[in-house]
């Protein structure tokens, strides 16, 4: 197929590559062109004008950083005309009242619409293995499905359009939550003099135990936050985002509203762009260690 994906940051570059390796055309933009141009070549070409990207293709994908970013681009005006006919498939984490009010503004254009977030970051993009969430119509999902299924091995189809961005939201308000338990966890055990390994061990046997915390404990231990697949600054977006959806669900958002504190300090202390888990320097930090 012919596609067009618009966003060539953390996850929109690995999945433009993983797309053009399983044989679709693949044209690229980005608002920062050099961004795009960095991975031009093997199938995927980078387009300097939103127009030129969107020529030919069946489909276009969002990898945008949040709702204002797609805004953004669908304002410029050669934008709509060039989705006439096609399906713009959403792929970032949004806000299910957010997705729907962009389906209706498509739908008025002529334009066809899916929202599918993903569970995953830049390595699962890479291998094909990320789990894909789609909200919409059936005809849509299914006019996808090729090349969907390469970005994950089972797409599915959730529901109507805001379903799959609640499902998205619910379950990265769990990434923010297991991060934050933990740290709060291990800064107690360390601060306590208790062994790390011990408190790892009972932990690794018990029903409580989690990978993230594996994976996130020697980042947590050496406070070294670079090179993030997911930054800080993202789960805040989203538990920001998780906490209005719950609100206006009748949902009491108190833990959200602590844990988007502490996420909000750390963004106060330089750590926008590390990676998540520096939510612990926020909760833990090493001045106060002995």
């Amino acid at each position: 197929m012919q596609l067009a994906l618009l966003g060539t940051g953390l996850m929109g570059a690995p999945l433009a590559r993983r797309l053009a390796q399983c044989g679709h055309s693949v044209r690229v933009w980005n608002r920062t062109h050099a961004r795009a141009a960095e991975i031009a070549g093997d199938g995927v070409e980078a387009c300097a004008a939103l127009p030129e990207a969107l020529a030919g293709a069946e489909a276009a994908l969002t990898t945008l950083s949040d709702a204002g970013a797609i805004d953004a681009v669908l304002a410029v005006p050669s934008v709509l005309p060039a989705l006439a006919g096609k399906v713009l498939v959403q792929m970032g984490t949004i806000a299910p009242q957010e997705s729907r009010a962009l389906a209706a503004r498509l739908a008025d254009a002529g334009v066809g619409y899916l929202e599918a977030p993903v569970l995953g970051s830049r390595p699962e993009a890479a291998k094909g293995t990320l789990l894909v969430m789609a909200g919409g119509d059936e005809a849509s999902f299914a006019r996808c499905l090729p090349w969907l299924r390469d970005c994950g091995p089972e797409p599915v189809l959730v529901g109507p359009v805001g379903q799959a961005a609640a499902l998205k939201l619910a379950l990265n308000q769990l990434i923010a939550a297991l991060t934050s338990g933990f740290a709060l966890s291990l800064g107690l055990v360390r601060r306590e003099g208790v062994p790390v390994e011990t408190f790892m061990g009972i932990l690794r046997d018990s029903a409580l135990y989690a990978p993230t915390f594996d994976k996130k404990l020697d980042r947590m231990l050496s406070g070294d936050y670079a090179g993030p697949n997911f930054p800080l600054k993202h789960l805040l977006k989203d538990v920001r985002l998780c906490r209005e959806a719950a609100e206006a669900d009748g949902l009491d958002t108190g833990v959200l509203a602590a844990i988007a504190r502490l996420l909000e300090a750390g963004v106060a202390q330089g750590l926008a762009e590390a990676d998540y888990s520096a939510l612990a320097a926020t909760m833990d930090p090493p001045a106060g260690r002995a």
